[in-house]
C-alpha cells in the first residue's frame, strides 16, 4: 500500500464463509482464528459478509461454537457491531455485519433479493468519524461517513439489477454531499459492476487490483471498497497459509483520505 500521508480512514471487507471451512465431517471451525485475524487488520471499519447470527445444527456439531452471534464475537475490544440478516434458513440465519471503531449514528437494512433462490440485502450504517484532532475537519467537528455493506448475487443479470437498486437506495437515503463507502463481495468476475459504480461517482484504488478469490489460489478480485466524497489512496490483500485456510475469500483492506 503506497501513500505518503496517514489515511483518514482504513476499511476492510471480508467474506468470512460463515466461520466454517470444508464440507461434511471434515469441516472445521475457523471463527476463533477469524477473530484474531480481524483484530490484526487494525481497520477503523470492517465490513463482513456471510456472517451467522445463529445456526442450531453447527452449534451442536462444534464443541467450541461461540455463545455470542458471530458479529459480536468478531468485534475487537471497543468496536461496535451492527448485524442484519439477509437469509433465513432451516437451521438459522446469516447476513452482513459492520464492525466500527467509531460511534455508530444510525443503521438500516434493505432487501435487494432479485429472485427466490438467493436472499440478499444491503446494510447501511452511518458512522461518526473524528474523535481526535488529527481526524477533525477544518471547523473542528466530526465527519459522518455512510457505509453500505453488500453481498451481490451469483447471476450476472441479477447483479446488474441489484446495483441499479443500490443506486436508487443511495439517491433516496444518502445525502449527495455526504462521504460514502460501498463495500463487500460483488461476485463480479469482470468489470461491469465497477463501470456501473464509476458512472455514479463511486471509485476505488486503481493502481493495482489484488485478487481476493479463491483464497488458496487467488485469481479474481470479487471484493471491493468504492468511495464517493473520499479519496482512495491504497489497498492491499494479506497473504499466507493462515489467511488461505480461514475463508474461501481473502480480506481486502483499503485506505482513504478526505
Amino acid at each position: 500500500m503506497k501513500t505518503d500521508k496517514p489515511a483518514f480512514l482504513k476499511v476492510a471487507t471480508y467474506n468470512i464463509h460463515k466461520g466454517v471451512q470444508g464440507l461434511g465431517p471434515t469441516r472445521r471451525l475457523e471463527i476463533h482464528n477469524l477473530g484474531l485475524a480481524i483484530e490484526q487488520l487494525d481497520a477503523d471499519i470492517v465490513c463482513l459478509q456471510e456472517v451467522r447470527k445463529v445456526h442450531r445444527r453447527e452449534e451442536k456439531y462444534f464443541k467450541h461454537w461461540p455463545e455470542l452471534p458471530q458479529a459480536e464475537f468478531l468485534a475487537p475490544p471497543g468496536y461496535e457491531a451492527i448485524y442484519r440478516s439477509n437469509a433465513i434458513t432451516r437451521h438459522g440465519e446469516h447476513g452482513n455485519a459492520l464492525l466500527s471503531r467509531w460511534p455508530v449514528v444510525s443503521h438500516r437494512h434493505e432487501d435487494i433479493s432479485d429472485h427466490r433462490f438467493e436472499q440478499r440485502g444491503l446494510l447501511h450504517v452511518e458512522v461518526q468519524v473524528g474523535d481526535s484532532a488529527a481526524l477533525q475537519d477544518d471547523l473542528g467537528v466530526t465527519v459522518n461517513v455512510h457505509v453500505i455493506v453488500v453481498h451481490l448475487g451469483l447471476i450476472p443479470a441479477s447483479r446488474v439489477r441489484q446495483v441499479e437498486q443500490l443506486h436508487k437506495y443511495i439517491a433516496r437515503e444518502v445525502p449527495s454531499d455526504a462521504a460514502l463507502l460501498v463495500a463487500g463481495d460483488f461476485n463480479d468476475w469482470g468489470s461491469r459492476i465497477t463501470h456501473m459504480m464509476r458512472d455514479k461517482g463511486l471509485h476505488e484504488w486503481q493502481t493495482d487490483n489484488p485478487p481476493t478469490y479463491p483464497s488458496r489460489l487467488p485469481m479474481v478480485q470479487l471484493d471491493h471498497v468504492y468511495a464517493r466524497g473520499l479519496m482512495p489512496v491504497g489497498q492491499m490483500v494479506p497473504h499466507g497459509k493462515i489467511w488461505q485456510r480461514m475463508s474461501d475469500h481473502l480480506p481486502l483492506v483499503a485506505k482513504f483520505e478526505r
